[in-house]
C-alpha cells in the first residue's frame, strides 16, 4: 500500500494494485481490511510504531540536550532521505480523513499515540535534568511535529535547494524549546 500510494496517490492505489505488488489475492485484502482506507490507516499506524521505536533508543541514550536534539533531527532527516513515502502516506491519510470521519478519528489517534510516546521520552529527559522543557511536553512535541512535517514537505518538494539555513533555524527553534540557557 505504501508503494502504491506513493506512486499513484490514494485514489489510484486500488486493492488490485496493492494485491499484485504484495503477491496476494484482492479478496484477502478485502477480508482483512475491508477498505483501502482501513489498509492505509494500518500501514501508517505500523510505520508510526516502527519510527517511534527507532527514535526511542537514541532518546533514551541521550545524555545532553544537544544529544536529544541530534536524535530528533537525525531521525527526521533519515526518514526524509530514506522513506519519503511515509510523508506521502501521512498526508494522503490526512486528506482522506477530511472526507471520512472514521479515518479522521484514526489519524487523530495515531497522532495522540505518537505524540504521547515522544512526549513521555522528553518528560523522562526533563526529570533527569538532560533537557529543560519550556512548555508542556505534548505541546512541545506537537509543535516539533508540525515543524518537521512542514520541513519534510519542503525538502521532498524541492530537493535541489540548499536547505541548510532552514535546518539551522529549525534546530535553533527546537533548542529553545528543549534547552534552557
Amino acid at each position: 500500500m505504501r508503494t502504491a500510494v506513493a506512486a499513484r496517490g490514494i485514489a489510484g492505489a486500488t486493492f488490485e494494485h496493492v494485491a499484485r505488488q504484495a503477491g496476494v489475492s484482492r479478496g484477502l485484502l478485502h477480508y482483512y481490511f475491508g477498505t483501502k482506507e482501513r489498509l492505509l490507516v494500518e500501514v501508517v499506524r505500523r510505520d508510526s510504531e516502527i519510527r517511534v521505536a527507532r527514535l526511542d533508543e537514541p532518546l533514551r541514550a541521550a545524555e545532553s540536550g544537544e544529544q536529544v536534539l541530534d536524535a530528533l533531527v537525525d531521525h527526521l532527516l533519515d526518514l526524509i532521505d530514506n522513506e519519503p513515502g511515509f510523508f506521502v502516506l501521512l498526508f494522503e491519510l490526512f486528506t482522506a480523513g477530511r472526507r471520512n470521519p472514521e479515518i479522521s478519528r484514526e489519524v487523530a489517534e495515531l497522532f495522540r499515540k505518537t505524540r504521547g510516546s515522544v512526549a513521555a521520552a522528553l518528560v523522562s529527559k526533563d526529570a533527569e535534568g538532560v533537557i529543560s522543557l519550556r512548555f508542556g511536553a505534548e505541546d512541545t512535541v506537537s509543535y516539533l511535529f508540525a515543524l518537521a512535517d512542514g520541513l519534510a514537505v519542503q525538502l521532498i518538494s524541492d530537493p535541489e535547494r540548499d536547505h541548510t539555513p532552514v535546518l539551522e533555524a529549525c534546530r535553533e527553534t527546537a533548542r529553545h524549546l528543549l534547552i534552557a540557557r
